[in-house]
């Protein structure tokens, strides 16, 4: 098989288990990647590829070749100050691409509050956080690209994201989580492990200018899932909190909002079962990793 060229625009969770994902089909892979430190030769499963320096508007040059060579583009950097800094800097290049694939990692903050009901890919987009607003924005600006210049882009939007480095088993094992106490607040969720599958299986199933969320079939209140995180570490829940005793910030804005996230269309388009469909089975799998 010919290689395949993968360029990341960030190589955070999301993108290592991508790629890892690649690799565990034996293709042959050339990656390239982004990152906030200094251009520099690394080694990922095996993979020997390039990290090159990319922050704001400061960019390593090299990363003009590999952008103009790569056939898939995975975009996870966030936007800065409402900005997405992929377009910004590397706008005529991109015009150019012979890439066959550009998928733009979201989040589901841009459908901002529904009052614990239902949202899927037609719902109205009404962030009141900074962070949706700034992420619908460049949603919004990424489409627009896309469609002026032809190219091949899906939009994924990702639930809260956990895996077997990030997670409620964790935190509670740290003394970190804490029960905030605030009735039918409903958020939904998503394993690493099957956003991976996913992007894997959408590079041979694609469709231009889509937009898919990405969440498992289990929305749950914040309270739930760490009550089940304490019963399988067999301790006590954590102490509650109540909504009014948080300070301003991140944690405060996060239960401003209250959604379910469906996930019909994913699962129908891609013909997807997940490996986790609900918070229950990931933190079965991960909890061996705490005992």
């Amino acid at each position: 098989m010919n290689t395949i060229k993968v360029f990341c625009f960030g190589f955070g969770q999301v993108a290592k288990h991508f790629v890892k994902k690649i690799i565990s089909q034996n293709l042959t892979l050339e990656l390239s990647v982004t990152s906030r430190q200094e251009t520099h030769k690394e080694v990922f499963e095996g993979i020997n590829f390039t990290s090159y320096e990319f922050e704001n508007d400061k960019f390593d040059e090299n990363i003009n070749l590999k952008i103009k060579e790569a056939d898939y583009i995975l975009v996870s950097v966030p936007p800065i100050s409402g900005e997405d800094i992929v377009i910004k800097n590397f706008k005529i290049l991109l015009k150019n691409t012979k890439a066959k694939w550009i998928t733009y990692l979201s989040a589901t903050s841009v459908y901002g509050n529904h009052n614990g009901e239902w949202v899927n890919e037609k719902s109205e987009t009404k962030p009141s956080t900074l962070n949706g607003k700034n992420r619908l924005k460049a949603e919004n600006d990424w489409r627009v690209f896309s469609k002026e210049n032809n190219l091949p882009l899906q939009i994924f939007r990702l639930s809260g994201i956990y895996s077997k480095q990030n997670n409620i088993l964790k935190r509670l094992k740290t003394g970190q989580a804490k029960i905030i106490k605030k009735e039918k607040h409903f958020f939904s969720r998503i394993h690493v492990e099957d956003i991976a599958n996913i992007l894997f299986i959408s590079l041979k199933k694609f469709k231009t200018n889509e937009i898919f969320n990405i969440s498992d079939d289990q929305p749950a209140s914040q309270e739930e899932v760490a009550v089940y995180g304490a019963l399988l570490l067999k301790m006590n829940k954590p102490n509650s909190l109540k909504i009014e005793d948080l300070e301003e910030g991140m944690l405060k804005d996060f239960y401003k909002e209250s959604k379910k996230v469906d996930n019909k269309k994913i699962k129908i388009f891609f013909n997807y079962q997940f490996i986790y469909p609900s918070y229950k089975e990931g933190l079965d799998n991960i909890v061996n990793d705490f005992i």
